[in-house]
């Protein structure tokens, strides 16, 4: 990474921040535990490499859903890019584009769809809530498809924002200068005004997200749109399967970042029992908590085709902007290829369940 450390990102992001703004990326629902779980996940699991192996030319490159990566590493969804970067989402989106990595844009962004698309020379999702107001759905899902983007993303583990309380004790509200610049000012200005004692992105998503929705409410959006469809937040087979019967591309095995349900479990603890069920009928991203090339070869043992990093994506953004988040990413993919030289894995299709055991 430069020279950088990512711990070194990650500190001097939090130096850089607010204090409000900090604890609102780094904080978790509840007692908190989601968030430490999921690194202590991977970090019980060890690599079983294969030697005399000809690994001179190893290849990082994949495909996921039609979108050529120069290694099997995306960015995932977060709101209001601009909360640590005046660039915001466009940064970030140039950064993807230099290392070859997908972006996934979420509805809540800073910046419009189509000054990232402009942005963006690499592969763009779009990731949506739920509204109650379905033309703001139907409007995104038009817009993203005229800019180009090539999948869209539904977050299903949120139908409202978990009780964080951090944001609550500091009453986070997002600062009048940033809007989700994509989503009508009408649906969004609960989001902004602090209180005491509340947090204006929990109350926001009460008013505005429908939590009443269910497995039949997908034939809507497959009605709206050709493009692929992706569930973000499963955690269990049972609704991979349902996912799988309802015509899903992919899924994206997700605890929120320990964001959403106090206790739920880690990603990588979820990601083999998906991956059993789903017997590769769709795609398979691992989201949570990669830190290490290490971690990208652990979620492909375990049968994840992809992983997404989320937070250290924004440590670099805070950092230099997009050369800080260009930096997180190369830094990642350049460990990856070296452990697919250390492990014997010569293609990404290499790595199997005999590569990994669980302590």
């Amino acid at each position: 990474m430069t020279g950088t450390t990512l711990s070194e990102y990650e500190s001097r992001a939090r130096e850089l921040l607010p204090g409000p703004v900090w604890d609102f990326l780094a904080g978790g629902s509840g007692t908190e535990s989601a968030v430490s779980a999921g690194r202590a996940a991977l970090d019980r699991m060890r690599l079983r490499p294969r030697v005399l192996v000809d690994v001179s030319a190893c290849d990082t490159r994949c495909s996921l859903l039609g979108a050529p990566l120069a290694a099997p590493v995306g960015i995932a969804p977060m709101a209001y890019h601009r909360l640590v970067h005046p660039e915001g989402e466009v940064a970030t989106a140039r950064a993807a584009g230099d290392v070859g990595a997908l972006f996934t844009v979420s509805m809540f962004a800073s910046r419009t769809l189509e000054d990232i698309a402009a942005a963006a020379t690499g592969p763009l999702w779009l990731q949506l809530y739920w509204l109650r107001r379905r033309e703001q759905l139907t409007g995104l899902i038009r817009r993203a498809e005229d800019a180009g983007y090539r999948a869209l993303v539904l977050t299903v583990d949120a139908p409202r924002v978990a009780h964080r309380p951090r944001d609550v004790r500091n009453g986070f509200a997002v600062p009048a200068g940033i809007r989700a610049v994509n989503v009508d000012a009408s649906v969004m200005s609960a989001s902004h005004g602090g209180t005491a004692g509340e947090s204006a992105v929990a109350r926001h998503s009460r008013e505005q997200f429908d939590p009443s929705i269910t497995w039949a409410d997908l034939a809507w959006i497959r009605e709206r749109t050709a493009l692929p469809l992706v569930l973000k937040g499963i955690l269990t087979g049972e609704d991979a399967v349902l996912a799988v019967e309802h015509g899903v591309d992919g899924i994206v095995v997700s605890n929120h970042g320990g964001r959403q349900l106090d206790f739920a479990r880690p990603a990588a603890d979820a990601l083999p029992e998906i991956s059993e069920a789903v017997a590769d009928r769709c795609r398979i991203i691992l989201d949570g908590s990669i830190r290490h090339g290490t971690d990208i070869a652990k979620a492909l043992c375990l049968g994840a085709h992809a992983v997404f990093v989320g937070r250290p994506a924004l440590w670099g953004l805070a950092h230099s902007g997009s050369d800080g988040v260009s930096a997180v990413l190369r830094g990642l993919s350049n460990e990856f290829d070296e452990v697919m030289a250390l492990m014997g894995a010569v293609r990404v299709e290499d790595f199997g369940r005999s590569g990994i055991v669980h302590h």
